[in-house]
């Protein structure tokens, strides 16, 4: 499968973007998701909207709206389930 890119977006592009990156970075190794994966804040995504995953707090999945990315809405940055019950439906759908 080709490498999709993953954005991880948080207000400020600072803390939880960060934290976030780190979790996916770790999901990466264990599954071996194909993900090229950045981070920044929602001000940066004008200049990145070719992204195949948006990976972001869940406050901020109404600005995605338009974007034509799978946006994962995060509510807690410590659930690792969470986020990997959503990256396996991700691929999931990709591999149909």
């Amino acid at each position: 499968m080709q490498t999709k890119k993953c954005l991880i977006m948080c207000r400020t592009g600072m803390g939880s973007s960060m934290m976030l990156k780190i979790k996916v970075d770790k999901l990466i190794d264990k599954k071996g998701y194909p993900l090229d994966v950045t981070h920044d804040a929602f001000s940066g995504f004008a200049g990145q909207q070719n992204v195949d995953v948006i990976v972001t707090m869940e406050d901020l999945i109404d600005e995605f709206k338009g974007s034509k990315a799978y946006v994962i809405g995060v509510k807690d940055i410590m659930d690792m389930e969470f986020l990997e019950k959503e990256l396996d439906k991700y691929f999931a759908q990709v591999s149909e």
